[in-house]
C-alpha cells in the first residue's frame, strides 16, 4: 500500500480514494526526485541546544563513463525512518533544495551552502528481493522550531 506523508507544514497533501484504499499525493512543493543505490548511511547527528537532527545518506549512481554520489539529508523525525534503508537498497527520494548563507562577520567573504533534504522515499527493491514497497517516516511540525543560528554546517 502505498503511503506518503507529508514531513512540513507548509505542504498538502492530496487523498486519492481507490478500492484497495486512500493513497496520498504530496503536492504543492518541488517535485524533484532522485533515485540510486543507497552507498552510505550515516549515524544520526544532533546539533544546536533544540537539539536538531540530521542524518545523511548518499544515493549511487552509475551514469556509464563515471560514478555519480549524491548526498541527500534526513532531518528531524525523518532522521528514524533511514532504518528500513540497507546498503545495496535501490530507493526513491523525494526532496527538496535548501540554500543558505553563512558569514563568519561583517568583513569576511560570504559562502553559500546548497544541500537536499529528504521529504519522503520509497524502497524500489532491497538487496535481495524484487518487490517494491513504500517507506515514509511519520509527520513532522518541528521545523518551525530551527533557528538560523543553529544551522549545522
Amino acid at each position: 500500500m502505498m503511503r506518503w506523508v507529508q514531513w512540513h507544514p507548509l505542504m498538502t497533501v492530496r487523498r486519492h480514494f481507490t478500492e484497495s484504499g486512500i493513497k496520498k499525493e504530496i503536492i504543492g512543493m518541488s517535485d524533484a526526485k532522485v533515485s540510486g543505490i543507497v552507498h552510505l548511511i550515516e549515524d544520526t547527528k544532533t546539533y544546536g541546544n533544540k537539539g536538531f537532527q540530521k542524518r545523511l545518506v548518499v544515493l549511487e549512481q552509475d551514469k556509464g563513463s563515471f560514478t555519480n554520489y549524491v548526498p541527500i539529508e534526513f532531518t528531524r523525525d525523518s532522521c528514524s525512518s533511514v532504518d528500513e534503508m540497507t546498503l545495496g537498497d535501490e530507493v526513491e527520494v523525494n526532496y527538496r533544495l535548501n540554500g543558505r548563507r553563512w558569514q563568519k562577520d561583517e568583513s569576511s567573504e560570504a559562502k553559500y551552502f546548497l544541500n537536499a533534504e529528504a521529504m519522503s522515499f520509497r524502497i524500489v527493491s532491497g538487496g535481495g528481493g524484487d518487490t517494491m514497497t513504500e517507506r515514509v517516516s511519520e509527520p513532522n511540525d518541528a521545523f518551525a522550531e530551527a533557528g538560523d543560528d543553529e544551522a549545522p554546517f
